[in-house]
């Protein structure tokens, strides 16, 4: 079964940016993918900083990159460019860290002035780590993500289709002995509107 992880790296313990990433998750998850969530906020930060990795939480993070098929990355935007959260987990990857990976970039913000961070800020560097392919990122306003009381995202305005036709475009671009379940993927992000509203 094809692995799929999100990496979010967001400082908050309430955010956006993991909550579009656990929305996006669930997604791939109906269609029978093989998901999971690293938050780059729960690794010792102490071992980020120092570039650490033999710690076990680490490991397990770095175990987690290289195996899976496919990363979504999700930041907010900072200073127009990516969380210096991200940063330095990127910097702990290998050079060649996601190496055969298709990679959706994904970025949270507060005005549509950071529109083309995930193509400008974000793509190059994870080109650079060796990616098979970065499919066109998606920004999505912070008004446009809202938490209910348990932090589980509530989506608003346009926000849900185009974050759907970005899953499309990630799961075409997955590696090809994996494109049989992309149909799956469409009949679901088609056929329950609500599903795509909250969970």
């Amino acid at each position: 079964m094809t692995s799929l992880l999100a990496v979010s790296a967001s400082p908050s313990a309430r955010s956006r940016t993991a909550a579009v990433a656990a929305h996006l998750l669930r997604r791939l998850s109906r269609a029978d993918f093989r998901t999971a969530h690293l938050r780059v906020r729960d690794l010792p930060a102490a071992d980020l900083l120092a570039g650490r990795t033999d710690g076990p939480a680490m490991r397990r993070a770095l175990d987690a990159v290289a195996a899976a098929d496919g990363v979504l990355v999700a930041t907010p935007v900072y200073q127009a460019a990516y969380s210096g959260l991200l940063k330095t987990f990127l910097d702990v990857l290998p050079q060649s860290g996601l190496a055969g990976k298709t990679v959706l970039p994904v970025m949270t913000g507060g005005s549509l002035a950071h529109a083309l961070a995930p193509t400008y800020a974000l793509q190059p560097v994870l080109a650079a780590l060796g990616a098979r392919h970065v499919v066109r990122g998606v920004f999505v306003l912070d008004r446009s993500v809202g938490l209910d009381d348990d932090g589980c995202p509530l989506l608003s305005g346009d926000a849900v289709p185009r974050l759907d036709r970005a899953l499309e475009e990630f799961v075409a671009a997955l590696p090809p002995k994996e494109l049989s379940t992309s149909g799956a993927l469409c009949a679901d992000l088609s056929g329950d509107p609500a599903a795509s509203r909250a969970y």
